[in-house]
């Protein structure tokens, strides 16, 4: 699966396909919402003569509702791009046009949240992910964050809902945009949050904010280091519960060790490591 910095490109601004692509580990060629009604059809040419790995390239298209879904299917029918990210869905129905497709589901509407779990079920879809700012509107709300800058409740429980419908099919969850470019901080700590919450990546809207996300999801040196530990004590412990440094390790804390390793990019510190807990 994709991650975990997946960039956001207008679908209809092919100049920025190569450098989109090449900044991130995913490229979303958008033709929803980043394309005005007028440049629908030109974004679609632009995607049919794209050259865009398709291993490395998500398609975001128009939702069922929009009737703009059909004629998007037809210029994707015409590419070996095969992974769609759908805009606003809300049930079932809302994917019956996408046979043959990897669908990875936003759930960005009050019902679209609240079918969650209904929508990871479905065997088309391949991950899920959400966004406020539709949502919010969708609420008659208007503004997802407080004036903190920190998600509101009812974002943070759509946030929630979402991974967790995910995670209970063993699918991965994507987490949302941070629409303020300039506030790295606040971004840094939205996606160390979401790496830290089982969260597989993040989607962005800058290639500034790819190395951001990057970092968040890659495990730090003490991380690993402490992963290592833990394993190696339950290799040579007899028991399935055991303490170390004054806390309890039972295979929860095992899980979560295994997880670290499986994500590190740290050879130096993984060397000589083949007979830890990562290889059990």
């Amino acid at each position: 699966m994709f991650g975990p910095a997946l960039l956001f490109c207008p679908a209809d601004r092919p100049d920025r396909y190569a450098k989109a692509a090449s900044s991130a580990d995913a490229v979303i060629l958008d033709l929803e919402d980043a394309v005005a009604p007028g440049a629908k059809a030109s974004a679609r040419g632009s995607l049919i003569e794209s050259t865009l790995d398709p291993a490395r390239t998500i398609v975001r298209v128009n939702p069922a509702a929009s009737a703009l879904l059909r004629d998007d299917i037809a210029a994707l029918q015409r590419t070996d791009f095969r992974t769609v990210m759908v805009a606003k869905v809300e049930t079932e129905e809302d994917l019956v046009l996408l046979d043959g497709f990897d669908v990875i589901a936003i759930c960005e509407s009050p019902l679209g949240v609240r079918n969650a779990d209904l929508l990871a079920e479905h065997p088309a879809v391949v991950a899920l992910t959400w966004g406020a700012e539709d949502l919010v509107a969708a609420m008659g709300g208007s503004s997802s964050r407080d004036s903190n800058g920190r998600y509101r409740q009812f974002a943070l429980y759509a946030r929630s809902r979402v991974l967790i419908a995910a995670a209970s099919l063993g699918k991965p969850a994507f987490d949302t945009v941070h629409l303020d470019i300039a506030d790295e901080a606040g971004l840094h700590d939205e996606v160390t949050d979401a790496a830290a919450s089982g969260f597989a990546g993040a989607m962005c809207i800058h290639p500034k904010q790819v190395s951001i996300i990057r970092a968040a999801f890659r495990p730090t040196t003490e991380a690993v280091l402490w992963a290592h530990r833990v394993l190696d004590a339950a290799s040579a412990s007899p028991n399935g519960v055991f303490a170390l440094d004054g806390h309890m390790v039972d295979e929860p804390v095992l899980r979560q060790a295994r997880r670290i390793l499986a994500g590190s990019d740290s050879p130096a510190l993984n060397e000589g490591r083949s007979q830890t807990g990562l290889h059990r």
